[in-house]
């Protein structure tokens, strides 16, 4: 798959981005020049056979298949992927699948195409599919027990409420387990009593001995294997021990011969923790016994760095809660157009290259703060300006009939029009064949345009007006696009006062493209559809889910801030040229935002568009 068209050089202006500086950095002083990798994941003895490693860096995307990706998670991927790209660098899918109970084929497969759809590839020579953290479950049972050997881990038999008293809070250190002083011997046989399911589930973890009085928690002998007799949708049933994720995440990466390990900053408290490991396994030992054993990953090791993780307002990304909405109907699904989930947003309409320009923009820093939501919404515009064929729609019809239609052009006449489809195309692309569509006596227009008393400074169709001394003006005069001049002279209601048509007359010199077209001044230009060739159509009104721009934040119930008003169903008119919209195609519909034909529910039988975004932010103070 071809990536994404990358910046001239890395060093062109971006916005702020603190991991270019450490990448850049670390190329000058060559600190991973000295890597070899030999064309698959290993250990320190497979890497020593390769090559030197043609990537200049290596990152990672390593997401939990346990869920839908979301818009925070399209930030990683575009992080991780675009820095590979930019600086001569290969990125790596990783599926970290070591919680078997919470983990799914279906979850694997949308990461896949997730990851796809935003314009990335992780294929290298000889290594088509994503890397599985559960592919290296040997090794770093192999890990564990070199751990025991070297007498920087043992299995401990406490309760679970025990170790949680006995590990300390911030203000008082821990307490050494009475298991932590048991001999290598008896740590080893009793883990692999645990290996071979001969202890039962919570009887026992293997925690790293490293200090039981340190002032980061996280250090205070952490769990690196529990037990959990649980099918694994790779392995199966081989395993009833697992690898707590603080331990198999850096081991994932030295076998990847990952460079930059980038995550989010609550993992930084989780930094020693990696380069601890990372030095105890890369690194020769002696044994209790005298002898030597070598390293089991290759040096240099990995680093970790965190950035900001992105807090959009409008938004919720919690799994749990977005788990809720679904599970609920709250929404119709994972992928309701409503959701931040990458499906989510595909299917309201957003790019990948909206996606993109958007973690672009917002840049990578180290310090939380929030981006407004209209920041995503611009992103989406500016990439459909220029690429979004446009179309007249009309979503709340009322029938505006042109009273000396028949007289001007003969009765049944229907006169073909055309617009262009894109007026602005991008740079170096021709411009697409016209639209076509046609007028007649009778066309549709959106009821807001028409008033019976019009407001001061309404441009659009009102009936002559009477002024108080009974003086009479005439009616408004607009244009229909790309069709006629046209002067409303009056309407007709039904019996319960609801206007039913608008009633006009035609200048029939006055067509839009001929010599006669501004014969007549129009006060205003409105859209419309024709009567005898529109084209019915279903069109969901969708807003932001929540009104409240955190919803979730200090400690609110996230169910009472949704948006009473986030989908509107309408029955619509657009011309005839979208006839023939494929699903997923994205329009302008003019005067009226930007839409696309829904990926699921459209179909030439039953057109569906959904509302991806309004021309202008509807929600701005």
């Amino acid at each position: 798959m071809t990536q994404p068209a990358a910046p001239a050089t890395p060093e062109e202006h971006k916005p702020s981005n603190f991991l270019r500086q450490i990448i850049e950095t670390d190329l000058d002083k060559g600190t991973f020049t000295s890597r070899r990798w030999a064309g698959s994941p290993g250990d320190a003895a497979h890497h020593a056979q390769g090559q030197p490693d043609p990537a200049k860096i290596r990152t990672r995307f390593p997401p939990e298949p346990n869920g839908y990706l979301h818009v925070g998670h399209a930030k990683s991927i575009c992080i991780n992927f675009g820095l590979a790209r930019d600086y001569g660098g290969v990125c790596h899918l990783r599926f970290d699948d070591t919680n078997p109970e919470k983990e799914d084929t279906e979850y694997v497969n949308s990461i896949i195409d997730a990851v796809k759809w935003l314009g990335f590839s992780w294929r290298q020579p000889g290594n088509d599919a994503p890397y599985q953290a559960s592919d290296y479950f040997d090794f770093m049972y192999r890990a564990a027990e070199h751990l025991i050997q070297t007498g920087h881990a043992y299995v401990d038999e406490q309760t679970a409420d025990e170790m949680r008293l006995n590990r300390g809070d911030f203000g008082k250190p821990g307490v050494n387990s009475p298991f932590r002083s048991r001999s290598v011997a008896e740590n080893l046989a009793r883990f692999r009593e645990m290996r071979d399911g001969q202890l039962a589930d919570g009887a026992a973890v293997l925690r790293a001995k490293i200090d039981m009085a340190s002032p980061n928690i996280n250090m205070r002998d952490p769990a690196i294997y529990r037990i959990r007799r649980a099918t694994h949708h790779n392995t199966g049933d081989t395993w009833c021990i697992y690898p707590m994720y603080t331990f198999a995440h850096p081991i994932e990466d030295a076998l990847e011969q990952i460079t930059h390990s980038i995550c989010t900053l609550e993992f930084e408290d989780q930094r020693p923790f990696y380069d601890w490991l990372m030095e105890r396994l890369s690194q020769a030992a002696t044994l209790a016994d005298g002898s030597t054993v070598s390293g089991l990953l290759a040096a240099p090791a990995p680093k970790q760095y965190e950035f900001a993780r992105l807090n959009l307002t409008y938004v919720i990304t919690s799994k749990r809660k977005l788990a809720q909405l679904v599970n609920e109907g709250k929404v119709s699904g994972w992928d309701d157009p409503r959701m931040p989930t990458i499906v989510g947003l595909r299917r309201r309409g957003y790019t990948p290259e909206s996606l993109q320009l958007f973690a672009d923009r917002i840049g990578v820093t180290k310090s939380d703060s929030w981006i407004d939501y209209s920041t995503l919404e611009g992103c989406l515009r500016e990439t459909l300006e220029h690429t979004a064929h446009r179309a007249m729609a009309v979503l709340n019809p009322v029938k505006l009939v042109l009273t000396n239609w028949d007289e001007a052009f003969g009765a049944g006449h229907l006169e073909a029009c055309t617009l262009p489809a894109l007026p602005h195309p991008p740079e170096g692309q021709s411009e697409p064949a016209a639209r076509q569509f046609s007028i007649g006596k009778e066309v549709w227009i959106e009821r807001e345009d028409f008033e019976e008393v019009p407001p001061k400074g309404y441009k659009r169709l009102s009936p002559p007006q009477t002024a108080p001394d009974g003086t009479t003006s005439a009616g408004a005069v607009v244009r229909l696009k790309g069709g006629y001049v046209v002067e409303c002279t009056g309407f007709a209601k039904d019996a319960q006062g609801v206007v039913t048509e608008v009633h006009a007359k035609v200048f029939p010199e006055t067509k839009s493209g001929t010599a006669g077209s501004d014969s007549v001044k129009a006060k205003g230009v409105i859209t419309w559809v024709g009567v005898a060739d529109g084209v019915q159509a279903e069109v969901r009104l969708y807003d932001r889910l929540f009104s409240d721009a955190q919803p979730d934040a200090g400690g609110k119930d996230f169910l009472e801030a949704l948006n009473p008003h986030s989908l509107q169903v309408v029955q619509a008119f657009v011309e005839p040229s979208l006839l023939n919209a494929l699903p997923d195609q994205k329009f302008q519909f003019e005067r009226l935002g930007y839409f696309v034909t829904d990926r699921v529910d459209h179909s030439s039988a039953h057109m569906v568009f959904n509302r991806a975004v309004g021309l202008k932010d509807s929600w701005a103070k």
